[in-house]
């Protein structure tokens, strides 16, 4: 009966390691095209949560900006605000593969004569 308990609970601590990085997707759920868009930013940078994020108008539709987590995003330039809404940026990434969502995991967004590298080693 022991021995059914400590595999029991070895199986649950190896569960609980590995959740973390099945819900990290990566960069699995988007397509392997590299796409450069121009748009209007409507949300600002935004350092809360697993990753930063930022919202930006294209022809009519905005689109989320997926950017890498905060310490990375933080570490290419790009903070809480740094890019005021109504400024033109273009981003680079790969968008969803669900064409329905209009999503983008970014690595670089440029601004005026900056450009902010956030997955450089993508680049």
């Amino acid at each position: 009966m022991k021995t059914y308990f400590g595999v029991a609970a070895v199986s649950a601590a190896f569960a609980l390691i590995a959740l973390p990085a099945s819900a990290h997707h990566g960069w699995g759920g988007n397509v392997d095209q590299v796409t450069d868009m121009t748009g209007t930013v409507t949300q600002s940078v935004s350092l809360a949560g697993p990753h930063a994020t930022m919202k930006v108008n294209v022809e009519g539709k905005v689109w989320d900006i997926t950017l890498a987590p905060p310490f990375a995003t933080q570490r290419a330039g790009l903070n809480n605000g740094t890019i005021p809404v109504g400024q033109t940026v273009t981003v680079r990434g790969n968008k969803n593969r669900d064409a329905n969502k209009l999503e983008m995991k970014t690595i670089m967004v440029r601004w005026g004569d900056k450009k902010y590298d956030v997955y450089p080693e993508r680049e």
